[in-house]
């Protein structure tokens, strides 16, 4: 108490003598003061990290949207984040001229009846106006396209609405939105094609996973996030009548599937934003 009531008149005779105190904030034009962090991550970054990024030609900025829910007895609740962040680094690695903001890892929903454990979820209102703040937190610092791509099939709507209501709102010249269903969609592909094709052919144990989604976390994150070792010791070590086992096979045709998410997510990107500069041309 004593110390607390002597801070206060510290404060009280430095404010009566017209001293002022330090400011919190650096100046905004404050140069850097050691080299930056090779992140595209934001939350990892210094705000002038950030600054000097966008300044330098990063003005793209991915606002990605997974969820946590029920997803059977092998994969995390967070399934759908755990994959955009392997799939949100290499679209933007590949890309070169993005940031991403953290991830939104909820999903729109009913809260008063997701009673499943672990499911967290958004009223639409909610998850809407997450969307639209965020968005419109990034065209405030200067990002010249913003980009929305979700992993669960529950967001794909919502985000599509915000990105009409703000495209509709904002002057395109400045920023543009877009919306990039394309990285969710190929997920089917992958599932009617791609692993068909190699001669995998799965039988659905109801459990909402798959051997696409094993074999993308697996390559993704290691052994651990799908319980590897301990579906090997109950002689759980398959999904849907297709083994995992050996972990080496799984990994490879995981880094397939990712690689082809992100191939058809990186053209329909480069596409929107092109034909956004071509409209400005013309």
């Amino acid at each position: 108490m004593k110390s607390s009531r002597l801070l206060v008149l510290v404060l009280g005779l430095i404010l009566m003598s017209g001293a002022t105190l330090p400011a919190f904030a650096q100046e905004p034009d404050a140069p850097r003061p050691i080299a930056a962090l090779d992140s595209v991550w934001m939350e990892q970054l210094t705000w002038m990290e950030i600054r000097d990024a966008i300044a330098s030609g990063k003005t793209t900025a991915f606002i990605l949207t997974g969820g946590v829910e029920a997803n059977g007895p092998y994969i995390p609740t967070g399934k759908h984040n755990y994959v955009l962040e392997a799939a949100g680094e290499a679209m933007a690695r590949r890309l070169g001229n993005v940031l991403i903001v953290p991830i939104l890892r909820y999903e729109p929903g009913q809260p008063a009846t997701s009673t499943s454990p672990g499911s967290v979820v958004l009223s639409d209102a909610t998850y809407k106006a997450v969307l639209t703040d965020m968005a419109t937190s990034l065209k405030a610092q200067g990002f010249k396209n913003i980009v929305l791509m979700g992993d669960s099939g529950g967001n794909q709507t919502r985000m599509e609405e915000v990105t009409e209501t703000l495209s509709a709102q904002w002057d395109s010249e400045s920023t543009a939105i877009h919306f990039v269903p394309e990285y969710y969609a190929t997920k089917r592909i992958i599932d009617e094609e791609t692993i068909p094709g190699l001669g995998i052919v799965e039988e659905p144990e109801g459990l909402h996973d798959s051997y696409r989604i094993t074999s993308v976390l697996l390559a993704a994150h290691g052994p651990k996030i799908i319980r590897f070792d301990q579906r090997v010791a109950a002689g759980k070590a398959s999904i849907n009548g297709i083994s995992i086992n050996p972990p080496d096979k799984t990994i490879e045709i995981g880094k397939k599937n990712m690689e082809l998410r992100v191939d058809h997510a990186v053209a329909a990107i480069e596409k929107a934003i092109g034909k956004r500069s071509s409209d400005q041309r013309n």
